[in-house]
C-alpha cells in the first residue's frame, strides 16, 4: 500500500482508534474541517511535573481531571485543556485519547508546509520524556509501530517536532531525539522530515 492512498480501514483500526493502543477518551477534540484530511504526523513530549515519569497526570490533564493544587508547577497550567491523539509512556505502554479522525488539541498555534493551524491536518504523538532529554529504546519501537500503522491507514507525508511547526514557541521533542533512528526504522526518505536526519541541514 502506498503512502499516499487515501484512508482506508483495516482490522487495526476501528473508527480512528489504534486496536494496540489502551484507550482513554478525552473530551477535548473535535472535527476535521471538511476539506481537510490529516497527512502529518507531529512528534511531541510530556511529562508532569515535568522530569517526573511513571505517573497519572498526563492521563489526567488530557481527561480535565488533573488537580491543580497536587504540585507547583500545575498552577502555571491550570486551567488548561489539551490533548493528543496517543501517549507513549517510558516502557513503551502505548495509550490513545481521541481518535485519529478527529481534531486533537496539541499544536496550539502552529505553521508547516505553507498551512496554519496545524490541529487540522495533523495527529499528535506525545512522548512520555523532557525537552533535549534522550528517550528509551521501547519508546521508539512503539512509535515505529504506531507511525507504520498511521501511514498504512492515513495518507501521511510528512512527520516533524511540535519544534518545527511551532518554532520559538516550542521547542519539543529536542535535541535527544533521534530522527535518523526513526527514518531509518520507516524506510522512508528525507523528504517526509522536515531537515535530512543524515545530515541535520534543513530541507
Amino acid at each position: 500500500m502506498s503512502l499516499t492512498d487515501p484512508v482506508v480501514e483495516s482490522p487495526l483500526w476501528r473508527g480512528g482508534w489504534y486496536q494496540f493502543a489502551a484507550r482513554r477518551d478525552s473530551p477535548n477534540f473535535g472535527p476535521r474541517p471538511l476539506d481537510v484530511r490529516a497527512d502529518l504526523i507531529v512528534l511531541h513530549c510530556i511529562s508532569l511535573p515535568p522530569g517526573c515519569f511513571g505517573g497519572d497526570e498526563v492521563e489526567r490533564l488530557f481527561a480535565n481531571a488533573l488537580d491543580w493544587s497536587l504540585h507547583p508547577y500545575f498552577k502555571s497550567i491550570e486551567g488548561m485543556q489539551v490533548s493528543s491523539h496517543f501517549y507513549i509512556r517510558r516502557h513503551g505502554e502505548l495509550l490513545q485519547f481521541v481518535s485519529a479522525d478527529d481534531r486533537a488539541w496539541h499544536a496550539g498555534v502552529s505553521s508547516y508546509r505553507g498551512r496554519s493551524n496545524c490541529n487540522d491536518d495533523s495527529i499528535g504523538i506525545e512522548l512520555e520524556g523532557v525537552e533535549g532529554g534522550l528517550f528509551e529504546d521501547s519508546q521508539y519501537e512503539s512509535l515505529v509501530g504506531l507511525c507504520a500503522a498511521l501511514s498504512q491507514r492515513y495518507a501521511i507525508t510528512d512527520i516533524a517536532g511540535h519544534e518545527h511547526i511551532a518554532p520559538g514557541r516550542k521547542s519539543d521533542p529536542g535535541a535527544g531525539f533521534d530522527w535518523l533512528r526513526l527514518q531509518q526504522a520507516l524506510g522512508l526518505p528525507s523528504q517526509f522530515f522536515p531537515f535530512d536526519p543524515v545530515f541535520g541541514k534543513a530541507r
